[in-house]
């Protein structure tokens, strides 16, 4: 009782090969959020960003003494800079080739992180070398996920 099925087209189609099921991938993550939200979010996490990076700074330069409202103005105005530098660096950067995208994220980062070393009372040398080491592995991450990501032309590979 366990015969085969004839099939249409009898002999003939035993030595064709099966059609291959080609699976697409939808062409965008699902989006979660609205336009709305992301709109928000491309100002407000520059913003809390630059506010923890302020009292960072803040903190450091006062190396453990009384809160003045001298130290206080320092860190709203490294907060402000921070936040202009960074929404300026979210705005123009992506529009730049990969290889100068990747430095103008990874220099902002290390310029960042050198400006808080050099708060917690190193000397300049230090600082600028803590600055370019941590520029440097951050250019090689951003690097290697542009290049893997896009084209030549900068346009993102689906």
């Amino acid at each position: 009782m366990a015969q085969a099925a004839p099939t249409p087209g009898g002999m003939r189609g035993m030595h064709r090969r099966p059609a291959r099921r080609v699976m697409t991938r939808p062409r965008r993550t699902p989006d979660l959020f609205s336009e709305r939200v992301h709109t928000v979010a491309r100002y407000a996490i520059p913003v809390v960003l630059g506010l923890v990076y302020g009292y960072w700074a803040a903190a450091n330069r006062r190396d453990g003494g009384p809160i003045t409202g001298g130290n206080v103005l320092f860190g709203f105005a490294t907060a402000i800079a921070f936040i202009v530098l960074c929404i300026a660096v979210a705005t123009f950067a992506p529009r730049l080739q990969r290889e100068l995208h990747s430095m103008t994220k990874s220099g902002f980062a290390g310029a960042a992180f050198g400006f808080l070393y050099s708060q917690a009372g190193a000397s300049v040398l230090r600082s600028t070398v803590m600055g370019l080491v941590i520029a440097a592995a951050i250019f090689g991450v951003f690097f290697y996920r542009y290049y893997t990501r896009e084209d030549a032309q900068g346009n993102r590979i689906r």
